[in-house]
């Protein structure tokens, strides 16, 4: 009966620590997963830079301070249009987190508004193309001049910042 109760205590303590071991593994095998998400989700200091627009002759120049940012976007023309380049001079933006928004003067009575998130892109050094970008939706808005009324044309886009040579080159 000696071995039998033995026998049984080692199963009592099997049973007690069983959950606390199952629990320390749980959270080794958790924790580098959880270090790997951290780092993914880095966060991003300054959006200032230069972004590809709607083409690649098309320029985004956002200037970040104290989340509010100031800019333009430079629209290159069609070769029947009066003016070679039109820029858009950004009126109100505000970034908060990764949340970027921000609207244009009006030109021609037509304006730009975003609304989305800057992350990561896939370049690896902050002077690299594509190192930052800006994801979310464009609206371009027309303004009929008699009535005022305006119609909104909305893609979603991925603005791409460009490269230090990129920048240099324009």
């Amino acid at each position: 009966m000696t071995g039998n109760r033995g026998g049984n205590s080692k199963q009592a303590l099997c049973l007690v620590a069983m959950p606390f071991f199952c629990a320390l593994g749980a959270a080794l095998v958790a924790f580098p997963v959880a270090g790997g998400a951290s780092q993914a989700a880095e966060k991003i200091d300054d959006i200032t830079g230069k972004y590809q627009f709607l083409s690649p002759d098309d320029t985004l120049g956002i200037l970040e301070e104290d989340g509010k940012l100031k800019g333009y976007i430079e629209v290159l023309q069609s070769e029947n249009e009066s003016d070679d380049v039109l820029t858009y001079e950004i009126i109100s933006g505000s970034r908060k987190n990764e949340l970027v928004e921000f609207k244009t003067k009006t030109i021609h009575r037509k304006y730009y508004r975003f609304s989305g998130k800057v992350e990561r892109g896939s370049g690896r050094q902050p002077d690299a193309p594509d190192y930052l970008r800006l994801v979310g939706e464009l609206e371009t808005v027309s303004v009929k001049g008699d009535s005022g009324q305006e119609s909104v044309e909305r893609k979603h886009l991925i603005l791409k910042c460009l490269g230090k040579s990129e920048q240099n080159e324009e």
